[in-house]
């Protein structure tokens, strides 16, 4: 089996830590590690380097080969611009179904995705795995059991159970729900037949190479040329000719929305995952609890609750009487904010452009 990792994105939400030179998928944002290279680490000992690919734009390809040297240079898979997340899968997928068509291969969306019970994960992977080598007809979605009802994330909706494969539960597929409001999301969760989309999937390139050419006919013609210039000299040419003028789509709209629901099925397990692509998503997958406060580096925190405190320099930063606050300080910016404030980062950061300040996005 092959696993693709998409690195690509800017993370304006994770700012000033975060930023176009320096996205957040490579930066210490957990621990010493970058969260690719947590991201690939857990993949181990079920993966090997030369199973592993890393899709990702072409201003980082360099800071792909640094922190992960062990990654054969060929793994790495250049857009040449962003088109979403539909043309970044169709991009791989014309690769794939050059190269081993007949594979399965998972489909691991975000690299900024903190997993904390890596077994489980694994297993999970391995009994999709089982489910597609069964059936190459088949995509299995992997998805995290909900912890709470959140607005802010997709949704896969179940059926009936099929069978176990050890401990990992494999349900029939039914539908996919995109940022619910709220009261939805909280009859989701009780009710218990929807899983949190991760953007995880196990199929083979020939069944999704299929499923591209009959549901979203316009984007193939466009992936074909690309899929036809595969491991030939016109292939650079051909992908910077093409790629940047494809439409943009999201996966979830071009293929799982559209196709027969009986192609699906779905895991649902808890994986401890969080999207740590904002800095209030990330207080809540650090924290035991929501009073708690999360810190990082030179920090002194008294009389405060619910507040998230990392400090990427050498100078002390103090907070008092502090309540659900982010403080991110860097070497260059100090931001301070409510949590709730989150949304209006991004905002400011494409406020800079053109202004004096426009080298710190």
């Amino acid at each position: 089996m092959k696993a693709v990792i998409f690195a690509g994105g800017v993370g304006t939400r994770l700012w000033p830590l975060s930023r176009k030179n320096t996205p957040k998928q490579f930066e210490k944002i957990v621990g010493d590690q970058s969260m690719l290279q947590i991201a690939v680490n857990k993949l181990f000992p079920l993966f090997k380097w030369e199973d592993i690919f890393i899709s990702t734009g072409k201003d980082y390809k360099t800071i792909v080969k640094d922190q992960l040297p062990k990654l054969p240079e060929e793994n790495i898979i250049i857009e040449p611009e962003m088109r979403d997340v539909g043309p970044a899968v169709g991009l791989v997928t014309s690769i794939f179904a050059k190269r081993f068509p007949d594979e399965p291969f998972v489909i691991l969306w975000g690299s900024d995705h903190l997993v904390k019970e890596e077994q489980i994960f694994r297993d999970a992977l391995s009994a999709a795995e089982k489910v597609i080598l069964e059936n190459p007809k088949k995509i299995v979605f992997v998805g995290q059991k909900p912890r709470f009802a959140s607005q802010n994330l997709g949704y896969i909706e179940f059926g009936d159970k099929i069978k176990d494969i050890g401990d990992i539960p494999i349900y029939s597929f039914s539908s996919f729900k995109y940022r619910p409001h709220l009261s939805t999301a909280e009859q989701f969760v009780k009710g218990g037949h929807h899983a949190w989309n991760l953007g995880y999937f196990v199929t083979t390139p020939k069944f999704l190479w299929h499923l591209f050419e009959t549901l979203v006919p316009d984007l193939y013609k466009d992936l074909l040329k690309i899929y036809n210039a595969v491991d030939t000299p016109e292939y650079e040419s051909v992908l910077e000719e093409i790629y940047p003028k494809i439409e943009k789509i999201s996966f979830d709209n071009a293929i799982p929305e559209r196709m027969d629901k009986e192609y699906g099925n779905v895991i649902s397990v808890d994986i401890g995952w969080s999207d740590i692509g904002a800095w209030e998503a990330l207080k809540e997958a650090l924290s035991e609890t929501d009073d708690e406060n999360v810190t990082k580096g030179n920090v002194i925190v008294e009389d405060s609750r619910d507040t998230l405190m990392f400090n990427y320099t050498k100078q002390l930063t103090v907070g008092i009487d502090l309540s659900e606050m982010l403080v991110i300080t860097t070497d260059d910016v100090v931001l301070v904010c409510p949590k709730t404030s989150v949304p209006k980062i991004k905002k400011l950061v494409e406020s800079l452009a053109g202004t004096p300040h426009e080298d710190l996005t």
